[in-house]
């Protein structure tokens, strides 16, 4: 095959196959190519030799035929979050520095002082992860994966790369409808979904009737952990759950449910290594290593070749080999498949007349998996709930607001003076909503 992540090379791979599924009509890869040369045109007079090209990731027909065209020009795409704030985009677009040969996406995830970081993700990269995943759960003629998971996300981007290099379809969903999602995975033909454990719990909550169709041959459950009475939910479905885990730094899933177990999934924990990667735990943290890890974060040092790349999560491997996951990275809240760090919340809380201080943890949800709690130190004199909200509503994107808040005389610490994150806890019986204004558009 020839350029795997080419739209032209796959228009003449399969110039007549469905490529994508977008604003209910198809559209075979040869129309696929003829748009991306449209816009390979308007792009070329802005791409600047090296820098990457940012582009907002919504899930648009605009949006795929631009991150085709910047693959076939070998310009990497700058992914930025549709619902990120004015003051969020702006932090995050300053001027690149020089990106390594054969850098494909840069995508921002948050470090553990709540920085954002951004992964340089790779060419070669984003092709191994994709043969990774194809080992696993392999293709099927006539294969449709559904991609409902935003593009300016890991989790999105992977499907278009997978089924890019693949040739076969993607039915593309500007967000994620749980109404409408059975009558979507009949009507496009779907085979194969993924999502976090908030879309699944939401999907089984709005439709109660509803199982596995026959041709739905995987459920993929990754961003979060997935709690077993969901899955056992999803079981009696029918559904066919393959659980997986990755990040941002490894193009997305480096652990899976093996496919042969997809009707029994949790079994195994979140599962094995896929092909070609190494997974270890030292010192009770995750760490892995293969052909689809990052280049390295931009601006920093670059990951030598065959390292090691410590997750930060926490997790045990038993004797069949199989992955555990204990805890996400530390401190990290995963509400509804989103990573938020406290410390980015707490500067912007901080950031807010009358707030002196605030402490910023996770409380557990039944359908969020967990929201964004606060406790805050208050000033004289104190801002009401309407100002709070309106602050961070334009500081932070929805999923990183506090949804629960107290109010309270000092913030724990340590005997050494540091904030102690594991004692805000016991403010949780204390905790009332927070609510925000409602969305203009």
């Amino acid at each position: 095959m020839s350029d795997a992540l080419s739209i032209f090379a796959a228009a003449r791979d399969a110039a007549a196959h469905v490529g994508l599924l977008a604003g209910g009509r198809p559209y075979r890869f040869a129309e696929l190519a003829a748009l991306t040369r449209e816009r390979m045109g308007e792009l070329a007079p802005a791409a600047c030799g090296g820098s990457p090209f940012v582009v907002t990731g919504s899930n648009t027909l605009a949006t795929v035929t631009t991150l085709y065209a910047l693959l076939e020009l070998r310009i990497p795409a700058l992914l930025l979050h549709p619902r990120l704030t004015a003051a969020e985009r702006e932090a995050l677009t300053v001027p690149a520095p020089p990106l390594p040969a054969g850098a494909a996406a840069v995508i921002h995830t948050s470090g553990t002082t709540g920085a954002p970081r951004a992964a340089v993700l790779t060419r070669s990269a984003l092709l191994a992860s994709a043969a990774a995943s194809a080992a696993n759960l392999g293709w099927e003629d006539g294969d449709c994966w559904l991609l409902c998971m935003p593009l300016a996300r890991v989790g999105g981007l992977s499907i278009l790369t997978r089924c890019l290099v693949a040739r076969r379809c993607v039915a593309l969903a500007e967000g994620f409808d749980a109404d409408t999602l059975p009558q979507r995975v009949a009507a496009d033909g779907v085979t194969l979904v993924s999502w976090v454990p908030t879309m699944l719990h939401r999907v089984l909550d709005r439709h109660p009737h509803w199982c596995a169709p026959a041709g739905l041959r995987a459920v993929l459950i990754g961003g979060a952990a997935a709690p077993d009475a969901l899955l056992q939910r999803a079981r009696e479905r029918g559904l066919p759950i393959v659980l997986t885990y990755g990040l941002t730094e490894t193009c997305s899933q480096v652990v899976a449910t093996p496919y042969a177990a997809r009707h029994a999934p949790g079994d195994c924990g979140t599962g094995v290594a896929l092909p070609g990667v190494e997974v270890r735990v030292r010192d009770g943290r995750i760490e892995v290593r293969g052909p689809m890890l990052m280049a390295g974060y931009l601006g920093e040092a670059p990951l030598p070749p065959g390292a090691w790349f410590d997750t930060g999560d926490l997790g045990e491997i038993d004797a069949r080999g199989c992955l555990h996951v204990l805890a996400r990275r530390t401190d990290l809240i995963v509400s509804g498949g989103e990573n938020v760090y406290p410390a980015e919340v707490e500067r912007a809380l901080e950031a807010c007349p009358g707030i002196r201080a605030a402490g910023v943890f996770g409380v557990a949800d039944p359908v969020w998996g967990a929201v964004v709690a606060a406790a805050v130190v208050t000033g004289d004199p104190p801002p009401d709930d309407a100002l709070l909200a309106a602050h961070v509503s334009a500081r932070l994107a929805p999923h990183k607001r506090p949804r629960r808040l107290c109010r309270v005389d000092a913030l724990p610490q340590t005997a050494a003076g540091k904030p102690d994150r594991a004692a805000l806890a016991a403010y949780a019986p204390r905790l009332a909503p927070l609510a925000y204004p409602r969305r203009s558009d």
